[in-house]
């Protein structure tokens, strides 16, 4: 009998020492690249979503890239006013680790199907381009919410809303302090309030810095609004933000309404 027990108390602890590295990998916060083009017309609209449709998300797939979101503005924004003939289109790629980011520009290379698929884009004249540019901002998750959720929602895509904010700090030191807020109280506020977080993520390397980003979604309009006025109200949100620790950490937000595309894995 107390051999039999002796050898289960082994097994026991061989199982744990084996899961413990895998557990403490699968909470290792995750990196995230945003891409947002710029188009000047309904025809490089047209071709840039072919490509992403038949060619980009299914190499990323291939890749072991999954969740890939891809969205446009519910309306003009601000950065758009100037120029009300440009068109924006969002990419969210989740990244396991960083390595992946950084070599799936070889991997793409390696991949035929994509090469046939994305003729169009890889291959565009000077003259016959699938945008105007683009920019590419790297994120790494926050620890405490160190991967993506895709949210279930029930409405259509076009009725859906996906909220991009963009928070800038006066300071670096300013800015991890907003982040420590959100990993020590903001994000359980937003989970409380069923706000449907997408990511929240540090920006390592983008056009605005120092500065956190993250993307929440709803069913429509109105339940956004609804949500946004029931966090302004909140009790724990009222204590949260009224501790002197946390005085002006934030300068200046950013807030893109977006709609999914209806090809977005999000």
């Amino acid at each position: 009998m107390k051999k039999s027990y002796f050898f289960a108390l082994c097994l026991l602890v061989l199982w744990a020492v084996a899961a413990v590295p895998a557990l403490s990998q699968g909470t290792k916060p995750g990196f995230y690249a945003l891409k947002v083009f710029h188009l000047k017309d309904q025809s490089q609209e047209e071709r840039l979503d072919q490509y992403l449709q038949n060619a980009y998300l299914p190499a990323l797939h291939r890749a072991g890239v999954a969740k890939v979101g891809v969205f446009k503005p519910v309306a003009p924004t601000k950065a758009t006013a100037a120029d009300s003939a440009e068109k924006l289109v969002y990419v969210f790629i989740p990244f396991t680790a960083a390595e992946q980011f950084f070599k799936l520009d070889e991997k793409l290379a390696k991949d035929k199907q994509y090469a046939t698929a994305g003729k169009d884009y890889l291959g565009a004249p000077f003259d016959k381009p699938l945008y105007s540019r683009f920019e590419t901002t790297l994120i790494e998750a926050f620890a405490g919410m160190p991967g993506i959720f895709s949210p279930k929602l029930s409405s259509s895509p076009a009725e859906r809303v996906y909220e991009l904010r963009s928070y800038e700090s006066a300071s670096e030191k300013l800015h991890l302090n907003k982040v420590s807020m959100f990993n020590n109280g903001e994000i359980d506020i937003f989970k409380k309030l069923n706000f449907n977080a997408v990511f929240y993520g540090r920006v390592l390397a983008g056009d605005k810095m120092p500065n956190l980003i993250y993307m929440t979604s709803f069913e429509n309009m109105a339940e956004r609004d609804k949500k946004w006025k029931a966090f302004g109200q909140d009790p724990d949100w009222k204590t949260l933000s009224a501790k002197p620790e946390y005085a002006n950490n934030m300068q200046h937000a950013d807030i893109y309404l977006l709609h999914p595309t209806a090809y977005s894995d999000l």
